[in-house]
């Protein structure tokens, strides 16, 4: 597992600044062998991804308040901390302080285990999302599907935890909210693959710099309208947000799955909702809004400016461009999915499975289609 450091453009320096290689380097000037100087750095990614998704969820939640606060016309948090930044870890802490409650009757290990399979594969997905063109953590080949795999798990936790409860309430509830994400899997994969067949890669790293010959005008998301919509709308029922959120509405007496839980238990629920938010918004920037890239080319900037792509001025900048580019979007769609979350009634359960099968599926199944035709007859601008 590597992580490497270099340029956020299309045709620059991709070596880079391999991260790994330094450390080593300098722990065996220390000493220190390269078997256990390569031991003691497999944590450090690890921990990295912990530590950005954490933090992208306190980020999240704040706004979460925020927005909802002024679409209602309300104050929100604001004496946490200055303009109740610090809300979303009194919350935390609140929880953590909570008794930890298991009913009597409940499958304990299974109960324990629920909530942990629902947390553990989205952060594990993070692994496969750039924040520039060598800027993450594993660049694997099959790096789309892995996260779809790792997605797939998501239910199995919820269906689990419903199933441990020992309440009738929290079996129908996760039995609910696995139905919703496996009606909603399969139109996504289908969007996504679509993507990959005119990107010819399955490496996120490579979806992005397809998407970066020509800046704005080449993101997918003009090549790709229908995929678009359809990634967003499964992606937010995956997310079980609102109007998608039946598996645990706030307005109903039980909580579905969540009905027996309390505590940090309770917490890892929502913990892995929001970073699966965050998760899903970066994706949707990587996969149609062209990642890392600047809406006009890096290239043609630099070359206006009468400067080389590989000055090492030029190659920090363009980096710093690409993560905050990045992020931009990414939080832009956050920023969309809390709005959508308090301006959009609530669905029943029969139209939202109606939508999945009935709608998404068959537009999927024809985008993908309509994808292939025009990969044959126009190679030149979808992929040949």
């Amino acid at each position: 597992m590597v992580i490497t450091f270099a340029t956020a453009a299309t045709g620059l320096v991709s070596s880079g600044l391999d991260l790994e290689l330094s450390f080593s380097q300098s722990l065996q000037g220390l000493g220190i062998s390269p078997q256990v100087a390569h031991l003691l750095w497999l944590p450090l990614p690890m921990l990295l991804v912990l530590v950005a998704a954490v933090v992208g969820v306190l980020v999240t939640v704040w706004l979460e308040r925020k927005i909802s606060a002024a679409a209602q016309q309300r104050i929100g948090p604001e004496y946490a901390g200055a303009l109740g930044v610090l809300q979303p870890m009194a919350d935390g802490l609140k929880l953590l302080m909570k008794e930890d409650v298991i009913p009597v009757r409940a499958d304990g290990l299974l109960f324990t285990l629920g909530p942990v399979l629902v947390l553990v594969p989205v952060i594990l997905s993070w692994l496969i999302v750039p924040f520039g063109q060598n800027l993450l953590i594993s660049n694997v080949g099959v790096g789309i599907f892995l996260w779809i795999s790792l997605s797939s798990i998501q239910p199995i936790g919820l269906l689990m935890s419903g199933y441990a409860s020992n309440n009738k309430y929290s079996l129908l509830g996760g039995l609910r909210a696995a139905a919703q994400s496996i009606s909603y899997e399969i139109p996504l994969a289908l969007a996504v693959l679509a993507v990959v067949m005119m990107s010819n890669s399955l490496s996120t790293v490579d979806i992005v710099d397809q998407q970066n010959g020509a800046g704005v005008l080449s993101w997918n998301v003009w090549r790709q309208p229908v995929g678009f919509v359809i990634f967003w709308i499964c992606a937010l029922a995956e997310c079980e947000r609102l109007p998608f959120d039946l598996p645990e509405a706030e307005e109903e007496l039980v909580a579905g799955y969540q009905t027996e839980y309390a505590g940090m238990k309770f917490a890892l629920f929502y913990l892995g909702s929001y970073i699966n938010l965050v998760l899903s918004s970066l994706l949707v920037s990587v996969l149609y809004l062209g990642g890392w890239g600047f809406p006009i080319p890096v290239e043609w900037l630099v070359g206006w400016l009468g400067q080389s792509v590989d000055a090492p001025l030029v190659q920090v900048i363009t980096g710093s461009v690409g993560i905050v580019m990045t992020v931009l979007k990414t939080y832009l769609l956050v920023f969309l999915a809390i709005l959508l979350r308090w301006t959009t009634p609530r669905v029943r359960i029969d139209q939202l499975l109606d939508l999945g099968w009935k709608f998404l599926l068959p537009i999927a199944l024809v985008n993908l289609l309509v994808t292939a035709a025009l990969k044959l007859v126009f190679p030149f601008a979808f992929g040949g």
